[in-house]
């Protein structure tokens, strides 16, 4: 990857596998470029993610091969410049890490592009805030959200996608987009699944890398979510969709066109996923996706990758031959990531659910944790972590999940020799997809469920009016004594579910 240097003092941090390039000016950055005939746009806006306490990914994208470069607008008379070149072999696509920050401190930022050091292009701003460090008691705000564009529900012709204009009205620590935040093997008609006039997709079901970043382009296209990306900070999680329905490492080709069975998918769809978000990235293994996030004393959040690893959805869960979700190196990382922490909380994000059964058809087993009706999800994984948990003498985990296109909240006591422990899920969705209500859960973990919100059925939606008003998201609020509070919020903006939880 080539990069220049041109200012008076320069720190270079290059990681060959992640492609991820920084290089630091201190001093003479003052000043907006002077605009050029010739200029590369800044085609998709901007996008922060992964902050930590002293550190942030920022993304952007530009029209043309040429140097993007982020300066840091820390004061008047302390900015940095940070400069990575973008290629036609990454879409144009480019990501610098910003190190060296301050904790707990809002920093805005101006992207912009040139084909040269003195030709800069158009200009893109955007903010984001640094986590608190470990031992700060902040209080803090996130939402999180999955299921985009998914079923012919796409950006209507209008309204866009209505949720994120909700979300940007809530003062965020940073969000999470928590999987099928494209659906990579779908399709967007001029007339949506529920008889509005929506924007088409110029993409067909992703068999090739050109039409997974094209699924990329087309939600990113949406004003109200570029608005959200280039105000805040963003955790990128994947699930299924972005890959194929029900994908894993062994369940990723397709035969029916234009798949072919000699392709495999998640290779590919992991390369489109990386290049259109935000991630840090392990220099060790670029494609790593989990990963753990301390924000102040009250907070770890634990992301988990569900997909990667995970055993076939058709393999027994019958203890026989362990059955894996996160395969045996993130299982370990998980416990130790937990055992490690000290925060007052540990959510766990999980892109599948933990009790609705899913997987489609279900003949070809489960796709989330919950065995359900069959032998074939992966619940035996999830009773060991329960147990693990239990050992750890931790109480109130709360997991949040995707995936089902509808909300729910559940309370699990596994354990009936020890009810005192309990672990709390709130899923979401869908934030603009099709809407797929089930009642349906698995009770073998001591399930009771406390929510639900969605359509009585799937044939009582029969226009977009009424599919709207069922779209969500959900958001978690921590004060600075440890009190928890989740709410799952319409499209509009109005909590429809509340659950709070003491330390």
């Amino acid at each position: 990857m080539g990069t220049s240097v041109r200012r008076d003092r320069h720190v270079n941090l290059q990681t060959a596998a992640s492609g991820l390039v920084l290089l630091v000016c201190l001093a003479g950055c003052t000043g907006t470029p002077p605009l050029m005939p010739e200029r590369i746009l800044a085609t998709h806006g901007v996008a922060s993610g992964d902050a930590s306490s002293d550190s942030v990914v920022i993304w952007s994208r530009g029209s043309a091969a040429g140097r993007m470069h982020v300066r840091l607008n820390e004061s008047a008379h302390d900015q940095r410049i940070y400069t990575t070149t973008v290629r036609a072999a990454d879409d144009f696509t480019g990501k610098v890490l910003v190190a060296g920050l301050q904790p707990n401190r809002e920093y805005q930022y101006t992207v912009w592009f040139s084909d040269s050091d003195e030709a800069p292009g158009d200009i893109e701003n955007g903010r984001f805030r640094t986590a608190p460090d470990a031992a700060s008691p902040a209080s803090l705000h996130f939402a999180w959200g999955g299921d985009l564009a998914g079923q012919n529900v796409c950006r209507d012709a209008t309204e866009g996608f209505p949720v994120f204009r909700a979300v940007n009205k809530l003062e965020l620590d940073f969000f999470i987009g928590l999987g099928d935040m494209i659906y990579a093997d779908g399709i967007c008609k001029p007339t949506g699944r529920y008889g509005n006039s929506q924007v088409a997709g110029e993409f067909i079901q992703s068999a090739d890398l050109d039409n997974y970043r094209a699924h990329w382009k087309y939600n990113r296209e949406d004003d109200a979510f570029r608005q959200l990306l280039a105000g805040t900070s963003y955790l990128a999680v994947w699930d299924d969709h972005e890959v194929v329905n029900d994908f894993g490492p062994q369940q990723d080709t397709r035969d029916a066109p234009p798949y072919s069975l000699a392709v495999h998918l998640m290779p590919i769809g992991l390369r489109a996923f990386l290049d259109y978000n935000p991630v840090a990235g392990n220099s060790d293994d670029p494609g790593q996706l989990y990963r753990s996030v301390r924000w102040g004393k009250h907070l770890e959040l634990i992301l988990l990758d569900t997909r990667q690893y995970r055993d076939s959805n058709l393999a027994p869960d019958d203890g026989v031959q362990p059955k894996t979700m996160l395969g045996a190196a993130q299982l370990q990382w998980f416990r130790n990531t937990v055992a490690d922490s000290e925060a007052t909380w540990k959510i766990i994000v999980s892109s599948v659910p933990l009790s609705i059964p899913t997987g489609f058809p279900p003949e070809k087993g489960r796709d989330g944790w919950a065995d359900f009706d069959q032998n074939r999800g992966f619940e035996r994984e999830l009773r060991d972590i329960f147990g693990f948990l239990r050992q750890q003498k931790l109480r109130n985990f709360l997991f949040i999940t995707t995936d089902v296109h509808f909300a729910a909240a559940f309370r699990y006591r596994p354990f009936a020799d020890d009810p005192a422990f309990q672990v709390y899920e709130v899923a979401t969705g869908p934030l603009n997809a099709g809407l797929f209500p089930n009642r349906d859960f698995d009770t073998s973990l001591g399930t009771e469920q406390l929510f639900f919100f969605g359509p009585a059925s799937p044939d009582t939606v029969g226009d977009y009016r009424q599919a709207r008003r069922w779209m969500n998201f959900g958001a978690v609020s921590i004060d600075a004594n440890g009190e928890l509070y989740v709410s799952v919020i319409d499209v509009d903006g109005t909590p429809v579910y509340k659950l709070h939880l003491s330390p």
